[in-house]
């Protein structure tokens, strides 16, 4: 009762309270008195841990993984350590350009801006075919073997080590020899069928392994109609070079460089035709940069017929990709030349 009346005694002055409790003695004589300026009191609640809630016995291993190992041991710094070790230093140069990046030095378009196309005659139906000119030029093929990548040539060279021990060395050049004799009776077909001579290829073909080669090409015969050019020589006037073009025809109504191979395997995708598509865009710029022809082709067509008679493959380049490997020809052609 005597402390409740000198509390309110003091409560009439005004700052009285404020002294009280700035003084020490009053934490003593008043041990039990505490004052409080908010309505209410907050206290956090502990929040429970997630992992509490799985399922210990089910996920055991995997709960017993995230708990064990929360943090990294590794540190910037190691990892730095790490790859110095295992790599070396960081090259402070800038990284290689890829080959399929590279302009040419001597870059010439594929298609002939400078070039004047006739109108087409009547008299145009026979398809030219122009001789090989036996000039001081190197030739597609030889330019393109010439200038293999170390993983061609290794690759190469495995499979001819492999067919020798298979057949000998003998037995293998008789193997490359029968080879080239079916190519080109299969091409030597095709040329009289385009010249309406299908009995005289009909006859050849039946007697043959070119049989099979003729109806693996079937459906693709199909669609090819006005042939401009057959087993014709070509040369590129400004970067002198020359080769032999197998057909330049209308594929589905577009007029291509079409390139006729034979294979023992499938061959479902462009890519694995290997340096071909290279060999089509290099005759495609010769056609438009040689004056003997006048017409201009922009796309490509590679068919691999099979001696089984399956149906063929044809793999159809359209202007876009023409010109990326007449890019990467380009380039191949430089090389050839900084060699020789």
């Amino acid at each position: 009762l005597v402390r409740m009346q000198f509390l309110q005694a003091l409560s009439r002055k005004p700052g009285s309270l404020e002294m009280l409790f700035q003084i020490p003695f009053c934490q003593k004589e008043f041990p039990y008195t505490c004052l409080s300026t908010s309505a209410c009191v907050y206290s956090k609640k502990k929040k429970g841990n997630s992992y509490e809630q799985v399922d210990q016995e089910k996920y055991k291993n995997l709960v017993h993984s995230v708990t064990s190992y929360k943090t990294s041991a590794q540190t910037p710094e190691t990892i730095l350590e790490e790859d110095n070790l295992l790599y070396g230093p960081p090259g402070k140069h800038r990284p290689p350009i890829k080959a399929g990046t590279k302009t040419p030095k001597n870059w010439v378009p594929l298609i002939n801006p400078s070039k004047r196309i006739l109108p087409v005659s009547s008299d145009s139906n026979v398809p030219m075919k122009i001789g090989l000119q036996r000039a001081k030029m190197p030739s597609v093929t030889r330019i393109l073997q010439q200038t293999l990548s170390p993983q061609q040539v290794f690759y190469l060279e495995r499979w001819k080590q492999k067919m020798i021990e298979e057949l000998g060395k003998e037995g293998f050049e008789e193997y490359t020899k029968n080879l080239f004799r079916q190519g080109e009776l299969f091409h030597s077909a095709l040329e009289s069928i385009f010249l309406s001579e299908e009995m005289a290829a009909k006859e050849q073909g039946e007697d043959d392994v070119v049989a099979g080669y003729l109806s693996s090409v079937e459906h693709v015969l199909e669609d090819i109609s006005e042939v401009k050019a057959l087993e014709s020589g070509v040369h590129h006037e400004t970067l002198q070079y020359l080769g032999l073009v197998d057909c330049v025809a209308k594929y589905r109504g577009r007029l291509c460089v079409i390139d006729w191979k034979t294979s023992e395997k499938p061959k479902p995708f462009l890519q694995n035709t290997y340096d071909n598509p290279l060999q089509v865009a290099a005759y495609i710029g010769a056609i438009n940069h040689d004056a003997n022809y006048d017409f201009q082709v922009h796309c490509g067509l590679i068919v691999v017929a099979y001696k089984n008679g399956s149906p063929a493959h044809p793999h159809f380049m359209d202007p876009d990709l023409c010109s990326q490997y007449w890019n990467k020809w380009l380039l191949r052609l430089e090389e050839y030349m900084d060699k020789n």
